[in-house]
């Protein structure tokens, strides 16, 4: 299908995916996210939702605004809506037609299901050998796991990386985002567009695999890297760096801010501005970290004398990295975000103005943009099917059998 022509090239700029078509049979977190990133990047995303109903975000909340979830409506923009139950004969006709121009499926239905509809990569690869089939799963398709549902929260239990967050002293916590939802489709992204690239070389489309488990795995970085050094595994640390002293939050007279220091030089006029004593025994990184238990509560006495605000200005002046521990008002009113386009507004029919995160792809020729606001339910299933050669009365019919 792609994009018409007057709506991808009499811009000024053509948009990276520009005329890619997805078909997203995503709902939830991992799969819009990933579907919103390549809306971003131009393609053209036609969501799939169940009729009556839709994807499962738009019923969480409060907040809703004007009846959306404030939820759904920070993941699904730049993206059109069609509701359609392909379960059905009539539906699956529709799909197979908008199958036949797509360049893209995603999905993150569970492992064994899309199978018994014949919607799986081996039955749709001869039909549509261009096709790139993106699948977001728990488990992946393989493994003795693999058909198991996979829900973020178990996954960053599973996947290692609760046992590492939180203090030493406490209880494991997840993280104030679902990361293992977000990171999965993020890798799904990254996994399309790669496709897409070996598409261009070798003609054919293949399938992508994303499981939840490796995603959260695949974050583990430089702890997994400690964890296959030692044969121990990291234990929670609270705000500290395991292998960098100091590294984490520490508490000013009047709030939290956070101080990295990267080497010794920076360590040296850490030193130099705070007043902190140059003890030998603290001198290179390496002693700071073996010595830390008698480090810390000296610099958490002396970091307690003044303001975080003095103690950054003074910081930052003398090149030490630190910054505060900041809150969303904080963060959404600060002109560096103003200046990276990180808030977009666009206008939503029933919402109104709305505020969205930007993009953090940032282009110098290509650039992403922010088109349209989210869809309402089935918002554009009419002139998609329209476009698709349906007539009025096959649309009427449709939707009598709630096929749409």
């Amino acid at each position: 299908m792609g994009h018409d022509s007057h709506e991808s090239y009499l811009s000024d700029t053509m948009t990276p995916l520009d005329g890619i078509t997805v078909l997203d049979l995503t709902r939830v977190l991992s799969g819009p996210y990933c579907t919103m990133m390549l809306a971003d990047m131009g393609a053209r995303v036609i969501k799939i939702e169940q009729p009556g109903k839709g994807d499962d975000t738009r019923a969480w909340g409060p907040p809703f605004l004007e009846g959306e979830s404030a939820y759904f409506l920070s993941i699904n923009r730049n993206k059109e809506s069609v509701t359609l139950d392909f379960k059905q004969p009539a539906g699956r006709r529709i799909l197979d037609r908008l199958l036949a121009s797509a360049d893209v499926l995603v999905e993150n239905f569970r492992p064994g299901t899309l199978p018994k509809l014949g919607l799986d990569y081996a039955t749709l690869a001869p039909k549509y050998p261009r096709l790139v089939y993106c699948s977001i799963s728990g488990f992946g398709h393989t493994g003795p796991r693999h058909r198991e549902a996979g829900y973020d929260a178990v996954m960053q239990g599973e996947g290692g990386l609760m046992s590492i967050t939180g203090a030493a002293d406490g209880p494991p916590f997840r993280l104030g985002v679902a990361i293992a939802d977000v990171v999965s489709g993020m890798f799904a992204a990254q996994g399309v567009t790669a496709a897409l690239l070996a598409r261009e070389r070798t003609g054919r489309g293949q399938e992508v695999d994303i499981a939840m488990l490796d995603s959260v795995v695949a974050l583990l970085s430089y702890q997994a890297g400690i964890y296959f050094a030692t044969g121990a595994a990291p234990q929670r640390m609270g705000n500290r760096h395991p292998t960098i002293v100091p590294y984490e939050t520490f508490a000013a007279s009047d709030g939290d801010f956070v101080i990295a220091v990267g080497n010794d030089d920076q360590w040296r006029r850490f030193c130099e501005v705070t007043g902190f004593e140059q003890h030998e025994r603290f001198a290179t990184n390496r002693l700071r970290v073996v010595n830390y238990g008698e480090l810390r509560p000296l610099l958490g006495a002396a970091l307690k004398a003044q303001t975080r605000a003095d103690w950054i200005e003074k910081l930052k002046g003398a090149g030490v990295p630190c910054g505060s521990v900041r809150d969303l008002h904080e963060v959404f009113t600060d002109p560096q975000i103003a200046a990276r386009e990180m808030i977009a507004e666009l206008n939503h029919p029933k919402a109104g103005p709305l505020k969205l995160v930007g993009t953090p792809l940032k282009f110098s020729d290509t650039p992403g943009e922010l088109r349209t606001p989210p869809p309402t339910l089935g918002e554009h299933t009419e002139p998609i099917l329209a476009t698709l050669g349906f007539t009025a009365d096959e649309i009427t019919a449709f939707r009598a059998e709630r096929v749409i």
